[in-house]
């Protein structure tokens, strides 16, 4: 059994379900999971959870990730990218950079959103995305999202490349689409990289072929990043041998002070994650509310 996290570089054309099939098949792990999907024609990181990291792949889901994008302006589809049906054309509008940087610093902060039809959010139990095939009507409720920036990187027209940091949940077609909107002339996503996710980043990636070498020659351990790196934003919790007892036997452990984040991370001697942990205020004890009992 291998725990731990790998840093994949997803090649475009592939799902993301696609990464996962191809590693758990070359590297002989049964237990394996991606956190945060990639749409099949974007790259860049794609975390990739095994063995017990698959257990705190929601935290690694709800990182922020940073994007690198590319917008083709002057057209409409009804997926907001290039693998959708043409719906409109328009002429572009002379578009100068502050122009474009202006529209973008207004997606800003704290927006209200509205994903594509062609997504996987559920109505009913069933994915947006498999109605939206069958021609259904599609209309999902507007969400909130939180924009940490929207940079412009160049404009070469009818093509926008621009860079954003979000909070997970935001769509990075959406914000195409609705640049289009607001500059009168449409928009679609043409090209999208993912360059972080959470403390992962692209230029430590790995493509999957690459990790299948890396197992092949015995050396895919140096590639295998452990469980504490995907809490770095939980509170670190050092324990000793009988505290790790404790825990594990679903037993609540002191602690010294209030902590500033009531989330946290019980780390042993060895530097092993045992547990993640819940602050009881009321009786200043950390609980466990998930429990390793193996080692990473």
């Amino acid at each position: 059994m291998i725990d731990g996290i790998l840093n994949v570089d997803k090649p475009a054309g592939w799902t993301s379900h696609d990464v996962v099939g191809f590693l758990r098949g070359r590297l002989g792990v049964k237990k394996m999971g991606h956190a945060g999907t990639l749409d099949p024609f974007a790259t860049g990181v794609l975390v990739v959870c095994m063995g017990q990291a698959t257990r705190i792949a929601e935290y690694l889901t709800a990182s922020v990730k940073s994007y690198r994008a590319v917008a083709e302006l002057g057209l409409t589809t009804d997926t907001y990218d290039i693998d959708g049906a043409v719906q409109t054309r328009a002429p572009i509008p002379p578009l100068s950079e502050d122009d474009l940087r202006r529209t973008l610093a207004a997606f800003e902060g704290e927006i209200e959103q509205y994903p594509p039809a062609y997504s996987a959010i559920k109505q009913d139990g069933v994915p947006a995305y498999r109605r939206a095939r069958r021609g259904e009507q599609v209309e999902l409720p507007a969400r909130t999202v939180y924009i940490h920036e929207a940079r412009l990187l160049a404009w070469n027209a009818p093509h926008l490349e621009f860079e954003v940091t979000c909070e997970a949940g935001t769509y990075i077609r959406s914000i195409a689409h609705d640049l289009g909107q607001e500059l009168g002339c449409g928009a679609i996503l043409v090209a999208l990289t993912r360059t972080r996710s959470g403390p992962f980043r692209v230029e430590d990636a790995l493509r999957p072929d690459a990790l299948a070498e890396a197992a092949a020659a015995g050396t895919l351990a140096a590639y295998v990043h452990p469980l504490r790196e995907a809490l770095y934003d939980l509170t670190p919790v050092q324990i000793n041998a009988e505290e790790a007892t404790r825990l594990t036997q679903g037993q609540a452990i002191g602690a010294t002070q209030a902590p500033a984040q009531p989330i946290g991370y019980a780390l042993d001697a060895d530097a092993q994650v045992r547990a993640i942990l819940r602050y009881d205020a009321d009786e200043q004890l950390w609980r466990p509310a998930k429990v390793f009992n193996t080692q990473e």
